[in-house]
C-alpha cells in the first residue's frame, strides 16, 4: 500500500499524521533523494508508519538512512514512548538480536607491518573465533555463572580475565544496564546462550581486521588516538540465541496481553504492553539481562582477538597497544530524559537498527566487507531531532535469498581479493549473503546523517582482513 510522503527538508521526509489511520504522531525519514528511491522498493515506509501508531508514543516514528523492511518496526526506526501518556514497550520495536552492536578497537601498529601475515592473522582469528549458526563458545559457562553475566554484563568477562577494568569506560552504558533481572529469562533463553557466550554468530556478523584510510576531523582523531594508516578490529555481533528467545517468548507474551490491555496496532508484530505492566516489566527485566550478555560477549572476544595477535605476531601486549575506542549497542530500549513539546520528559527510546548518537559519544558505523566503515561522534542536533540517534550501518539492498541468487557461479572470496580483502567464512552462501551488492554504499548514509547534523564524520576503516559466521 503505498504512503503518503512530503519532503520537508534536504534530508527530511515525513509521512504525515493523517496519512494511516491511528497514526497518533507523523513518520520522520532522514534521507536523500538516492536513498528515498531504494527505501521506497520495500514495505519500510510502511512499517514506520504503523510505528506510529504506538499508545504513548511521542514527538514522531523516526527512520534512519540506512531504513529496511525488518520484523514489526523497520530496521534503522527509532521510537519513544512515554509511560506518563500511556506509552508501551514492543519486544518487535527492538529486534530479536537484542544488542546486536559494534566494537572497534585500535592498535599501535600499522596496518602495512602486518600486510605479509595476513593470511596467516586471518586464519588465526578464524581458528580462534567460533562463527556461524549454533557456533559454540570459547568460555565454559556454568547455570550460576550465566546469571552472574546476564546480570553483570561486561564487568563480569573483565572480572573473569577478559581484558581491562578501562574497557567498562568506553562501551556505551558501561557495558552493564541496571535492572536486568536472569530470572526474567526463559530456560529455553538461558539454554541457547549458556554455551554461546564469545561467539561470533553468523548473517551480518563479522570480525574485521580494517586500516584507518581517512581521517576527516583531526581533533577528534586525536582525542580517540586513531591516526591515519593504523591497524584497527571492529567486531559485530551481540545476545546470539540468548537474546532471540527473549524476542520470540515475549512476543508471545505481549500478543496475548493486546486484548486485556485494550490496545489495538495495525500489524501484530508490534504486540506491546503498557510501560509499568507486568509484562512490560518483565520483558525489559529480560531485555536488559540479554543486552548484558552481548556486552559481556564482545568484551570476550575483543579479548580473544587480542591475544591472537600477540601470539601470531609474536608481540607483548605494549608492543600491540590493543585498546577499546567504544562499544555502540543497537536493538535496544533505554529509558532517557529528552526535551518533549518544551519540558524535559523520561521516555523509552527504542532504537531498532539504530545507534545512540548523544553529544561527543563516538558512533560506529560499519559498511560492508568489500568497501569501508566510518568512526563517527554524535552531536547536540541529534538530541533535538532524533532523541539522540544516528544510522547503524548500510543497511541491506538485497535479501539474503537474492544475495545468494545473484552470487551464483561467482567466487565473492576470490573478488575481495581482487580488492585486498582476505575473507574467510564456514561456506560459500555466508560470503553470498553479505557480498558487497547486497548492501547499499555506507558512504551515501553516513553523507546523509553528516549534512543533517545528527552525527559527524571523525574516521573512515577500510577492510583488510575478515571472518564471517
Amino acid at each position: 500500500m503505498a504512503v503518503t510522503l512530503e519532503r520537508v527538508g534536504p534530508f527530511l521526509w515525513r509521512v504525515p499524521r493523517d496519512a494511516r489511520p491511528g497514526m497518533r504522531v507523523p513518520a520522520l525519514v532522514v534521507a536523500d533523494d538516492t536513498l528515498m528511491t531504494a527505501i521506497r522498493t520495500d514495505a519500510s515506509l510502511e512499517q514506520i508508519a504503523n510505528g506510529a501508531t504506538l499508545p504513548g508514543i511521542v514527538k514522531a516514528a523516526l527512520a534512519m538512512p540506512d531504513i529496511h523492511q525488518g520484523y514489526g518496526l523497520p530496521v534503522g526506526g527509532v521510537v519513544a514512548t512515554d509511560a506518563e501518556r500511556g506509552g508501551v514497550v514492543s519486544p518487535g520495536a527492538i529486534g530479536f538480536d537484542i544488542n546486536c552492536g559494534v566494537r572497534l578497537l585500535r592498535t599501535r601498529l600499522d596496518a602495512a607491518e602486518v600486510t605479509p601475515r595476513l593470511p596467516a592473522l586471518v586464519e588465526a582469528l578464524y581458528a580462534a573465533v567460533p562463527t556461524g549458526v549454533g557456533a559454540r563458545s570459547m568460555v565454559s559457562l556454568s547455570a550460576r555463572e550465566l546469571t552472574a553475566v546476564l546480570e553483570e554484563g561486561a564487568a563480569w568477562a573483565v572480572s573473569r580475565g577478559h581484558g581491562a577494568h578501562a574497557d567498562l569506560e568506553r562501551i556505551e552504558s558501561g557495558g552493564r544496564l541496571a535492572g536486568a533481572r536472569a530470572d526474567a529469562v526463559s530456560a529455553r533463553a538461558r539454554e541457547r546462550g549458556i554455551r554461546q557466550l564469545g561467539s561470533l554468530g553468523s548473517g551480518n556478523h563479522f570480525l574485521e581486521l580494517q586500516v584507518v584510510d581517512e581521517i576527516h576531523d583531526e581533533r577528534a582523531a586525536a582525542n580517540l588516538e586513531i591516526r591515519l594508516g593504523a591497524l584497527a578490529i571492529m567486531i559485530h555481533t551481540g545476545s546470539r540465541g540468548l537474546g532471540h528467545q527473549v524476542c520470540t517468548d515475549y512476543l508471545a507474551v505481549t500478543g496475548a496481553a493486546l486484548r486485556r490491555h485494550g490496545i489495538t496496532v495495525p500489524d501484530r508484530q508490534l504486540a506491546c504492553a503498557p510501560i509499568g505492566s507486568d509484562e512490560a516489566t518483565e520483558y525489559l527485566a529480560a531485555m536488559r539481562a540479554a543486552a548484558n550478555f552481548a556486552f559481556a560477549n564482545r568484551q570476550v572476544l575483543a579479548h580473544a582477538a587480542g591475544q591472537t595477535l600477540e601470539r601470531v605476531l609474536g608481540m607483548g601486549p605494549r608492543d600491540l597497544g590493543l585498546a577499546c575506542v567504544y562499544d555502540v549497542a543497537h536493538n535496544i530500549a533505554k529509558e532517557e530524559d529528552h526535551e518533549i513539546d518544551g519540558a524535559r520528559r523520561r521516555v523509552l527510546v527504542h532504537r531498532k537498527g539504530a545507534t545512540r548518537a548523544f553529544p561527543g559519544q563516538p558512533v560506529i558505523v560499519p559498511g560492508d566487507m568489500g568497501r569501508y566503515s566510518y568512526l563517527l561522534l554524535g552531536t547536540d542536533k541529534a538530541m533535538q531531532e532524533t532523541f539522540g540517534s544516528t544510522c547503524h550501518g548500510a543497511g541491506r539492498r538485497m535479501s539474503r535469498t537474492a544475495a545468494v541468487k545473484a552470487a551464483r557461479g561467482r567466487r565473492i572470496d576470490a573478488e575481495l581479493a581482487a580488492l585486498g580483502v582476505v575473507a574467510r567464512a564456514t561456506g560459500h552462501d555466508s560470503l553470498a549473503e553479505e557480498m558487497p551488492e547486497a548492501y547499499k554504499d555506507v558512504r551515501e548514509v553516513v553523507d546523509v546523517v553528516h549534512r543533517f547534523g545528527i552525527s559527524t564524520r571523525v574516521a573512515r576503516l577500510r577492510p583488510i582482513g575478515v571472518i564471517k559466521g
